[in-house]
C-alpha cells in the first residue's frame, strides 16, 4: 500500500498588486491556517518519507510555517513543474517517484490538486468525502489518499481512496469563508 498526502497551499495575498503570481506571500489569515494544519499533521500521526513541492513562495512559506508547528523540518525536494501544474502532470510525476517510498507528501496548487483526486479517486458514490472535495478544496486543505499499488510507477485512475481530509474551517471557524448577509 501507498500512501499520497495533498497540501495545498494556504491563503495568500496580493499586498504588492505588481508581484508575480509565482512571488504571492501569504496572508495573515494564510499563517494561521498553515500553522493550524502542521500542527493537525503533527496530531493526525502519518509519517511522509519524501516530500515534493512547488517552489512558489506560497507553497514554501506555508511548508515553513507548517514544519514549525509540526516541530520537524522535512528535506523538500522543490519541482518548478507542480507550479500551477494538471492533474496529468503531478500523476506522472507521482509515477516517476524513484525509490518506492511508503509515503509521499505533495504540496501544491489547484486546480491541479483538486483535479488529481477527481481523477484518483472513483466517482462511484462511495466517497463522501470526493464529495466535499467537489464543492470546494480551499486553501491549506490537507487530504490522505491509500492506494494498493507495490510502485508508484503503477499509479493509476480511479485507484485511490480519498481517507482523510482537513480543512481550516474544520480546526478554526474564523477561518472558514467570510460570510455575507
Amino acid at each position: 500500500m501507498k500512501t499520497l498526502g495533498l497540501f495545498r497551499h494556504a491563503k495568500s495575498g496580493w499586498a504588492d498588486p505588481r508581484a508575480r503570481d509565482f512571488d504571492r506571500p501569504l496572508s495573515e489569515r494564510g499563517e494561521r491556517g498553515a500553522v493550524l494544519l502542521g500542527e493537525h499533521i503533527r496530531d493526525f500521526g502519518l509519517r511522509f518519507d519524501r516530500v515534493l513541492a512547488s517552489p512558489a513562495v506560497r507553497v514554501s512559506e506555508t511548508i515553513e510555517l507548517a514544519s514549525k508547528a509540526f516541530g520537524r523540518n522535512f528535506p523538500v525536494e522543490w519541482d518548478r513543474r507542480i507550479y500551477l501544474a494538471s492533474s496529468a502532470t503531478l500523476l506522472d510525476l507521482l509515477r516517476g517517484v524513484e525509490g518506492d517510498p511508503a509515503a509521499v507528501l505533495m504540496v501544491g496548487h489547484n486546480p491541479g490538486l483538486e483535479d488529481l483526486i477527481f481523477d484518483l479517486v472513483p466517482d462511484d458514490g462511495s466517497s463522501p468525502l470526493r464529495d466535499e472535495v467537489e464543492v470546494k478544496f480551499p486553501t491549506a486543505t490537507f487530504a490522505v489518499l491509500e492506494t494498493d499499488i507495490i510502485s508508484w510507477g503503477d499509479l493509476a485512475e480511479g485507484g485511490a481512496r480519498l481517507t482523510h481530509m482537513m480543512r481550516p474551517r474544520d480546526l478554526d471557524p474564523a477561518l472558514g469563508p467570510e460570510l455575507v448577509d
